[in-house]
C-alpha cells in the first residue's frame, strides 16, 4: 500500500514540473514579440537652420601669412666631384691673414678718417663683378659678402645704417629685408586656373645690381716706423633707395661690416687676374695692398660739421667740383708724407 502511494506522488511531481516549464516558455515568447509604432501623417520640421542659397555670400581669397624669410639671396652651385684644378690649392683656401701691426696711439703724429666709394664699372675695380662660380660660391665681390653673412660659422655681424660706427646690429630678417625690400603678394591659382588666394613672396634681386661700395678707413702716420698706414674699418654696399610711393632717394648704404671681422673670410677667396690665371692673390691682400680705385666722399680733414663732400657749400650741385676737392684731400695726405722725408 505505501508502495502504491510513493508511485501517485511521484507522477504527480512530474507533472507539476512540466506544467512550470511549459508556462516559463510561453511567458518567454510573448515578451519577445516587439511592438510597432502606429504610423501617422504628421511631418516633422527639421532644427538644423539652412542658408538661402541666393543670400549666401562667396567664398573669400585666402591670404597666405608666411613667416619673415631669414634666407640670403645665396644660390650655392654645386660641387665638383672630381679634382677641377691640374695644381693643388687647398692649402690657399685654408690661410689666415698675418695679424696688424700694433700702433700705438702716441706715436700716431698724423691721423685722419677717409671715406671712399668704390665703383666696379671702372676698369681697375672690374675684379669686384667676376661673376665665374667655384666649390666655395660666386666669386662675385657682393656674393662673397652675402656668404660670409648667411655662414653662422664665420660670425660676421652686418650693422644697420643708421651710422657707420657699428652700434646697432641687425638680425637676419631684416638683413633680408634691406636687401630684397617688402615681401610682394603673389596670386595662387588652383588646377582650374582660378584665384584661390595670394601669398607673400621676396623680390628677386640681380647680383650685378650691387656695383658700388664705400669703405671707412683711417689714415695714421706712425713716428716710430716712419710710415704711413691705412687702416680699413667698414664695408658697405650701395644701393639705390626708392620708396613705396616710387620716390627715388638716391644711393644708400645697405649695412655695415666690421672689415677686421672679414679678414679671415677674404683671405680663403681669390681674386681673378685676367693676365695669369696661376698669379692671384687673395682679397685680402688686395685691399691691404690698396689694388682697387675709390674716389673720396667725406673726410675729417677740414671738416668740423661732419658733412659729407656733396653737402658742402657750393659744391651740392656741381658733381666734378666733388670729384675735384677729393683729388685734394687725397693730395693734402700725399703731400704731408713726402714731407717727413730729408734728402
Amino acid at each position: 500500500m505505501k508502495i502504491n502511494i510513493l508511485k501517485y506522488l511521484f507522477l504527480a511531481v512530474i507533472f507539476v514540473g512540466i506544467a512550470d516549464v511549459a508556462d516559463a516558455q510561453k511567458k518567454k515568447k510573448s515578451s519577445s514579440k516587439r511592438t510597432t509604432p502606429k504610423k501617422t501623417n504628421a511631418k516633422i520640421q527639421s532644427t538644423t537652420p539652412t542658408e538661402d542659397p541666393v543670400v549666401a555670400e562667396a567664398p573669400k581669397a585666402v591670404v597666405a601669412e608666411e613667416k619673415p624669410s631669414d634666407s640670403l639671396p645665396v644660390k650655392m652651385p654645386k660641387k665638383s666631384l672630381r679634382p677641377d684644378e691640374a695644381v693643388e690649392t687647398s692649402v690657399l683656401r685654408e690661410r689666415s691673414p698675418l695679424a696688424y701691426e700694433h700702433l700705438r696711439a702716441d706715436d700716431a703724429v698724423y691721423r685722419h678718417r677717409i671715406w671712399r666709394e668704390i665703383d666696379t664699372r671702372e676698369k681697375m675695380n672690374q675684379t669686384f663683378t667676376y661673376s665665374a662660380d667655384a666649390d666655395n660660391g660666386n666669386q662675385r665681390f657682393i656674393s662673397i659678402l652675402f656668404q660670409a653673412l648667411q655662414d653662422s660659422t664665420k660670425q660676421i655681424t652686418a650693422f644697420n645704417n643708421v651710422d657707420d660706427r657699428f652700434t646697432t646690429p641687425m638680425t637676419k630678417a631684416e638683413l633680408v629685408k634691406a636687401i630684397v625690400g617688402d615681401p610682394v603678394d603673389v596670386p595662387v591659382y588652383n588646377d582650374a586656373g582660378e584665384l584661390t588666394g595670394t601669398t607673400k613672396k621676396n623680390n628677386d634681386i640681380n647680383l650685378d645690381s650691387f656695383y658700388r661700395f664705400q669703405i671707412k678707413e683711417e689714415v695714421i702716420f706712425d713716428k716710430e716706423s716712419s710710415r704711413l698706414f691705412w687702416r680699413i674699418l667698414g664695408i658697405a654696399p650701395v644701393k639705390n633707395v626708392v620708396t613705396s610711393s616710387g620716390i627715388d632717394l638716391g644711393p644708400a648704404p645697405l649695412f655695415w661690416l666690421y672689415y677686421p671681422d672679414l679678414r679671415p673670410v677674404f683671405a680663403t677667396y681669390e681674386v681673378y687676374n685676367g693676365k695669369n690665371f696661376g698669379g692671384r692673390m687673395s682679397w685680402e691682400e688686395l685691399f691691404e695692398s690698396r689694388m682697387f680705385s675709390g674716389r673720396i666722399i667725406k673726410s675729417s680733414m677740414d671738416n668740423p660739421k661732419d658733412l659729407d663732400i656733396k653737402n658742402y657749400p657750393g659744391l651740392k650741385e656741381n658733381t666734378l667740383h666733388q670729384l675735384f676737392e677729393g683729388e685734394s684731400i687725397k693730395e693734402k695726405i700725399f703731400t704731408y708724407e713726402q714731407d717727413q722725408w730729408s734728402y
